[in-house]
């Protein structure tokens, strides 16, 4: 590792953020560290009604650049420590270190980006994004939106798919065993296979993003009382509408109840965000990745509310999120940290651009 302070300050935050538990819910010693660090680093910072950590630094006057990561993990601790140059612990991919590269990596672009640059530590993504709907309400709409979730340092993320999760709850009088009448968890069981039917497996090749995919994410009940817990990734111009009226015809005997429905979200490859931010990539990496998840993020609330250009972006490998494995490269986050604060100025100059392309407001207009 580098022995230059920047980037051992870099490791500190990240090693930091990751010491301190923080599942759904339970957030805040991990919003007062970030808030001290970013505080250190010059930032002014305040913590909103939900526990967000927001922090500006910057232009005031230039073009405004959010870049929103989570504070938040997955239920369940993993013992934290170093091996290998790999720091292994849970949020280290998902996604204490993207936060923690747009922390530093706008530190450092604060003086040259030309930019308002706000750095976000929302809280709840894992659960149901309580802070990214706080933001939503609370904050004006940025010029650009940047999410930090793992891509790899070597690439971006332009889209996600959505996410429609749902509860079917049943009863059934009791009866004997020896009865031909339907049990409450068969049921619901039997519902499940219908949605299976419904949303049948994407053919062998195609894009998997452009596919709805369910999940039974529970199943309890017995005799006379079931219920299931459903969740669907579901791609652009899903119909869910449509959808949850074809579920409830076949969940007649129960009720739906909706707990979470967000629409996928995807930018262009070819906006001038994207264009940017690969620009600086490429320059770093040699070559850069455009990619679509097949999750969900805060980038499919916040982008499509605002009506801004969006991308993600982070450290890390996304097929350790959630795992007994999660862990990551120290080099590749500080690199992920050069990046970025490479990618944040060449994204100023895209905005100015834009904006003196589009011409003055209509009401800054002469007559």
């Amino acid at each position: 590792m580098s022995a230059d302070p920047t980037r051992a300050d870099a490791t500190r935050t990240l090693r930091g953020l990751v010491d301190i538990p923080s599942p759904s819910g339970e957030e805040a010693a991990a919003g007062a560290f970030l808030a001290a660090r970013m505080e250190a680093l010059g930032y002014d910072v305040r913590t909103d009604a939900v526990g967000n950590v927001i922090g500006e630094t910057g232009d005031p006057d230039g073009p405004v650049i959010m870049m929103v990561g989570h504070l938040d993990t997955v239920p369940g601790t993993l013992p934290v420590h170093e091996s290998g140059g790999l720091l292994f612990g849970r949020g280290t991919v998902d996604a204490k270190g993207p936060l923690a590269t747009m922390v530093h990596a706008a530190a450092r672009a604060a003086e040259t980006a030309g930019a308002r640059l706000i750095v976000v530590g929302a809280v709840d993504e894992e659960a149901r994004s309580r802070g990214a709907h706080h933001l939503a309400a609370t904050l004006d709409p940025p010029d650009a939106l940047l999410i930090g979730e793992p891509s790899g340092a070597g690439a971006v993320v332009v889209g996600y798919r959505g996410v429609l999760r749902f509860h079917y709850e049943v009863r059934r009088p009791p009866a004997h065993t020896s009865s031909p009448a339907e049990r409450a968890v068969e049921l619901a069981g039997g519902l499940w296979q219908a949605v299976r039917t419904l949303l049948p497996a994407a053919p062998e090749g195609a894009p998997l993003f452009e596919h709805a995919s369910p999940a039974l994410i529970a199943l309890n009940g017995g005799l006379t009382h079931a219920r299931a817990e459903i969740s669907c990734r579901v791609p652009r111009a899903f119909d869910a509408a449509r959808f949850l009226d074809q579920v409830r015809g076949h969940g007649a005997d129960g009720e739906i109840t909706v707990a979470e429905q967000v629409p996928a979200v995807r930018t262009g490859r070819g906006t001038p965000l994207v264009r940017a931010f690969a620009g600086a990539v490429r320059r770093r990496t040699g070559a850069v990745s455009v990619k679509v998840k097949l999750g969900t993020s805060d980038m499919n609330i916040l982008a499509p509310h605002w009506s801004v250009p969006a991308l993600a972006y982070g450290p890390g490998d996304s097929r350790l999120d959630h795992t007994d494995e999660e862990h990551i490269s120290l080099a590749e986050y500080l690199l992920a940290v050069d990046v970025l604060a490479e990618a944040l100025p060449d994204i100023a100059r895209s905005l100015a651009r834009l904006a003196r392309a589009a011409g003055p407001h209509p009401e800054e207009r002469r007559p």
